[in-house]
């Protein structure tokens, strides 16, 4: 399976996953990427430079990277962790690493504004997180 589209469907079973009560059933998958991860220009504008991140956000991001650890997990059977710091302002770190190797890890700064784009953008930053997350995995045990 190519690492796009093993990214997605396991994000959006992640996302599924936490739906105990049945909000987003009727919403497609690709609406429901849409609504939790593509901001336009125009709304982010919208959205002030300081603010507090909620914790649905913080969860939100965390999906992403979780989503990437139980892909990793998947292609290659090595268990995968996901450490993520952040504090109420939207400053914090996230980890993603396989026993002792860092498959991935990103800081942030502003997190509250955290988006794609569109939603080829959150796909291939996905794709582009997993087959680097290989490669790290592969120099480092080598």
């Amino acid at each position: 399976m190519d690492a796009k589209k093993l990214f997605v469907d396991t994000l959006i079973g992640q996302i599924r996953a936490l739906d105990q009560f049945g909000t987003w059933a009727s919403k497609s998958d690709e609406d429901l990427l849409q609504e939790k991860y593509v901001r336009t220009k125009e709304e982010l504008k919208n959205i002030p430079i300081i603010a507090d991140i909620d914790e649905m956000q913080t969860q939100d991001i965390r999906l992403i990277y979780q989503a990437v650890a139980l892909a990793f997990e998947k292609m290659t059977g090595i268990m995968c962790s996901v450490v993520m710091e952040m504090s109420h302002e939207g400053f914090g770190r996230v980890v993603v690493f396989a026993n002792d190797i860092v498959l991935c890890d990103k800081g942030f700064k502003d997190a509250h504004r955290f988006s794609f784009r569109t939603l080829e953008k959150l796909e291939e930053e996905g794709e582009k997180l997993l087959t680097k997350a290989q490669e790290r995995y592969k120099k480092y045990k080598s």
